[in-house]
């Protein structure tokens, strides 16, 4: 990245709780942001709203993480406005919790598709198409360590996704793309409601 180059994130389930903030914060920092949405378009367009009425650029990007085709059209869209992409936050996901033996497959399904599926393809996509010098950081949770009954399918995806990570940081290490997980705790956000 040359220095009069705008850096672009893209910033996964960004329409509201986490992901707007983070949206928000690094469009504070100068950061150009794509805000990504599956289903909350209204909250997603207000966010670009904020974010220029601020004197920051973002542009709403609606994409389904799960579709096999998503986090690419999301990549395309950023550099099409952007220039390139320097920054993949996937924060993207679900929460279904139930005991495991009334987990029914559609649930165990859905959950593996955003939760596992999405942050996948988004690392594989940014592997590809990140900047040298780029950041990946990719939302785990604190459940995966402590072993919550009810939280079984969504722990074990969390999991995978720390798993990746490891891998992915070391792949990416000589291009000086970093990759990093972070882990919350039990944040007030819709996840919750």
């Amino acid at each position: 990245m040359t220095s009069n180059q705008t850096r672009t994130a893209i910033v996964t389930g960004a329409s509201k709780g986490i992901g707007a903030a983070i949206a928000q914060r690094l469009a504070r920092d100068g950061v150009a942001v794509v805000v990504n949405y599956a289903r909350g378009r209204a909250e997603a367009e207000e966010l670009v709203r904020s974010i220029e009425a601020g004197g920051g650029k973002a542009i709403a990007v609606q994409a389904d993480i799960a579709d096999p085709n998503g986090l690419a059209a999301l990549f395309d869209a950023g550099e099409k406005a952007f220039g390139g992409i320097d920054i993949l936050v996937n924060n993207a996901g679900i929460m279904k919790t139930s005991p495991i033996a009334q987990t029914d497959d559609a649930s165990f399904d859905t959950q593996i598709a955003i939760n596992l599926g999405g942050v996948f393809r988004g690392m594989r996509e940014g592997a590809r198409r990140i900047r040298d010098g780029g950041r990946i950081v990719n939302f785990s949770s604190s459940v995966v360590g402590l072993y919550q009954p009810g939280y079984g399918v969504y722990a074990a995806t969390k999991a995978g996704v720390e798993a990746m990570t490891h891998i992915l940081a070391k792949e990416l290490g000589a291009r000086r793309v970093t990759v990093n997980a972070v882990a919350p705790g039990p944040i007030e956000t819709a996840l919750f409601t």
